[in-house]
């Protein structure tokens, strides 16, 4: 069983680091996002994926660890929790102090990742957004009503408003 606390401990380190890592990844992507630097974005998203990567191999890892935890402490795997694990390091108060430790490290670790991301959400949702106005301005200006223009032989000059060169001069 010691093996396995071990096993765990080190596992749920490593996936902590990572998960510290991608958050430092989406802190540098909010300014690029703000920005519009789409070559950079693509850039961090790329080394976003990498370590997502990682990440879902150290999950496989953390799941068939705390199926042989299950397993050696006769629980079933889906029902065996962190906190669980931490009630049963009673006798192994130092074990038990390390999980409870890194448990509360992930816990900060996912807020921060999850604020972080909201943030990059809304940025992202609000050029979004930016964007769309931009095309419906510029489709509105290209199906805008003709004008009532007449050119002196009584012919309708048929201009697009807003496409002709008369525009207001405030110095006249």
């Amino acid at each position: 069983m010691a093996s396995l606390m071990d096993s765990i401990i080190d596992v749920l380190e490593k996936e902590d680091a990572e998960y510290t890592k991608l958050i430092a990844l989406s802190e540098q992507k909010t300014p690029v996002i703000i920005k519009g630097d789409l070559d950079q974005l693509n850039k961090i998203t790329e080394a976003e994926t990498e370590i997502v990567a990682v990440i879902q191999k150290l999950e496989k890892e953390r799941i068939q660890v705390m199926k042989d935890i299950a397993e050696v402490t006769n629980k079933k795997a889906d029902e065996i929790k962190l906190g669980d694990l931490i009630k049963m390091m009673e006798k192994r108060p130092e074990e038990q102090s390390r999980l409870t430790a890194l448990h509360d490290k992930l816990k900060i670790t996912m807020n921060n990742m999850k604020q972080v991301n909201e943030q990059n959400r809304e940025l992202l949702q609000s050029s979004l957004e930016m964007v769309q106005f931009e095309m419906n301005l510029l489709q509105s200006l290209k199906t805008a009503p003709e004008t009532a223009d007449y050119n002196s032989s009584a012919y309708a000059t048929g201009t697009i408003m807003g496409s002709g060169t008369k525009r207001f001069d405030a110095k006249q």
